[in-house]
């Protein structure tokens, strides 16, 4: 019997051969997308969207699984680490990915162990406080916090070194204020404590706080967007108190390296399909959110931009984690 011979080139031809007929017949089996927060935060309803309508139209289930720990870091560890073949993803507040690596020493390189996929949207942060404190505006919030001389507790909605983290304190050193920072898992069990008044403000994704805001749980004070949000004419920004203020949340899915391409490509196509969908236009736009339609190596290099500006950041204003 004549043996046949497969040298390492014709093994690469025969791979990149068979990777597009792989992509169009994926997804065969069941997609799990991982929310390294908790169940009810900003990532978590967006996945589930996505989720629901990727369901729909792939007809393979696609599980959430919330993963929290570590502010995410637990959550993108598990991806990381995981089979590059388009099953297992993960949805978070990209600002997390961006400053952690200033903060923390990361079981996994961002930029090496992942391949972006989509950068789903952005919503800005809102500054809420409790009903019980006596406060409306940005300016009123700082003459009060400056009474209380510490007493004041700010909500870290994503675990120390978050995109919200970073948002109160350079809010507190930008008006002279010292408040104590209680961290939480999600910001689901923050925006609970809040309403309960455990704990006195913070900023938080527009997705999942500002439900709250229209049933009269909580206080709007403003917003973290460089300009007023058209549906919310009235309320205004913090930039507007405190020049040059910004903040958010951007999320984003993103897959484990290695990931073939044309599988990264119809994840990034069939997540523009879904947030270009009226029925999701809406949910987003009622959510305060908007879709954004980075391709891939857009999204990888705001990566690139984004982890050496929010180190400056951590260096300028001192901050760490303990």
């Amino acid at each position: 019997m004549r043996k046949r011979f497969f040298t390492p080139g014709l093994i690469a031809l025969l791979l990149a051969l068979a990777l597009p007929a792989a992509a169009q017949n994926y997804p065969t089996k069941p997609i799990k997308i991982v929310v390294p927060f908790p169940a009810g935060g900003t990532s978590d309803v967006l996945a589930r969207i996505l989720g629901q309508k990727m369901t729909e139209n792939w007809g393979q289930p696609v599980v959430v699984e919330n993963k929290p720990g570590s502010s995410g870091n637990l959550g993108a560890d598990a991806v990381a680490k995981s089979a590059a073949d388009g099953y297992t993803l993960v949805l978070m507040d990209v600002g997390n990915l961006t400053i952690a690596p200033s903060l923390y020493k990361l079981p996994f390189n961002v930029e090496k162990d992942f391949a972006p996929v989509a950068m789903v949207g952005y919503s800005p942060h809102l500054l809420v406080v409790s009903n019980n404190v006596p406060a409306n505006t940005t300016a009123e919030l700082i003459a009060y916090a400056k009474t209380q001389k510490g007493k004041v507790n700010y909500a870290v909605a994503s675990g120390m070194g978050s995109a919200t983290h970073l948002a109160g304190v350079v809010f507190a050193k930008r008006s002279g204020i010292d408040w104590g920072y209680v961290p939480y898992k999600g910001g689901a069990q923050a925006i609970t404590d809040l309403i309960g008044g455990q704990v006195d403000l913070t900023f938080n994704g527009m997705v999942a706080t500002y439900p709250h805001v229209k049933g009269g749980k909580m206080k709007l004070i403003a917003m973290s967007s460089s300009k007023r949000h058209p549906d919310l004419p009235n309320v205004p920004t913090v930039g507007e108190t405190l020049p040059g203020f910004l903040t958010g949340s951007w999320q984003g899915l993103l897959a484990p390296a290695g990931t073939p391409k044309a599988v990264v490509d119809k994840l990034h196509a069939e997540v523009m399909r879904i947030t270009a969908l009226p029925d999701v236009k809406e949910r987003l736009s009622t959510l305060g959110a908007e879709a954004n339609r980075m391709t891939p190596a857009e999204f990888a290099h705001w990566f690139k931009t984004e982890i050496p500006a929010m180190a400056k950041i951590v260096k300028d204003e001192k901050i760490t984690v303990e």
